[in-house]
């Protein structure tokens, strides 16, 4: 049998084996095949918590009320304002990179350097800020109280507004002592005491006649449940253990502690893959002064990062969403 060869034309558009498939370098390509990855897990992310929230639909944190702090403006319901601030913060920095490889395709160096420096201040002011807001989540604002089943109690006054703990506690003679090794089991440290016992806050529950406690069940208006003063001192008297005060992996004051958990991962690894970003801009922005890629004769590398600045503005995009506005 013969063999029939078919040799195809310079003019030909098949790829021919060559370093360079759909005339894309080598080095874009593999940052592309990256994104791809990094995309894939960061939807397995925002999928489980999908999930979860949708399991605990009804018992979910309000964002409005978790994320309603903003920098020196203490005890000032801004809800949603900062986080705003900072996603347009992330936004404007993708808009100074793409000037900088549009900068770069016209060979003009000094231009490179003024968008490269603005998108690194677009991205360290995004970390910081979410630092910030990692401390007030942390730290929390009113304090609650938690039940026997898991469940978050907070409280309100008459008019459905927030009351902290600290207003409500009273001061008994009591004596807590912190768990050391030296007075409790040997091979287990202990964890610092909450700010108030569940007995202040019980007492300054009964002394205040404006007081209410709301669940975390919400009602078919989409807000939290409200009990009655009779119900609420029955809950608070007979199903409440502990005092919560923040967020952390175990116990969250807003709620279920699966958001907090969520929260921490999601945000965090976006913020690594932010910082990531942020330091390989600053690495390219040196080599831009240097010189580097003006005696390459191409900016290629600003490119390349360029792909991996806008991938890490869209995951945040989706990270906005799920979080803070549905």
């Amino acid at each position: 049998m013969e063999t029939t060869v078919i040799k195809t034309g310079t003019d030909d558009k098949t790829w021919g084996g060559g370093n360079e498939p759909l005339k894309v370098s080598y080095g874009k390509m593999m940052m592309w095949f990256f994104i791809l990855s990094d995309a894939l897990t960061f939807s397995g992310f925002l999928a489980a918590y999908g999930f979860s929230r949708f399991k605990f639909i009804n018992s979910w944190p309000i964002a409005d009320e978790v994320f309603n702090h903003f920098p020196f403006l203490h005890g000032v319901d801004a809800p949603m304002y900062y986080v705003a601030l900072m996603t347009f913060i992330l936004i404007f920095s993708s808009v100074t990179m793409v000037l900088a490889v549009d900068a770069g395709h016209h060979m003009k160096k000094n231009k490179v350097i003024i968008y490269m420096f603005l998108t690194i201040i677009g991205g360290a002011i995004f970390v910081g800020s979410q630092a910030w807001e990692w401390k007030n989540f942390i730290k929390g604002e009113y304090g609650a109280v938690e039940t026997k089943g898991g469940q978050i109690l907070q409280f309100v006054d008459n008019e459905g507004h927030r009351v902290a703990l600290k207003d409500i506690a009273v001061t008994l003679p009591s004596v807590r002592v912190e768990h050391e090794n030296k007075n409790g089991i040997w091979y287990k440290s202990g964890e610092g005491l909450p700010s108030y016992t569940v007995e202040e806050i019980q007492q300054g529950f009964m002394q205040r006649k404006d007081l209410l406690i709301r669940t975390q069940i919400l009602t078919e208006s989409g807000e939290k449940t409200i009990l009655s003063r009779e119900a609420s001192l029955d809950k608070l008297n007979k199903d409440v253990i502990g005092i919560v005060e923040g967020a952390n992996l175990r116990h969250n004051e807003y709620g279920s502690p699966l958001f907090a958990n969520f929260f921490f991962f999601i945000t965090g690894f976006h913020g690594f893959h932010v910082f990531s970003g942020v330091i390989i801009n600053i690495i390219i922005f040196f080599n831009v002064i240097l010189g580097t890629y003006e005696r390459r004769k191409n900016y290629e590398m600003v490119e390349k990062v360029g792909l991996y600045w806008h991938f890490v503005d869209l995951v945040w995009v989706f990270v906005f969403t799920f979080f803070y506005l549905v």
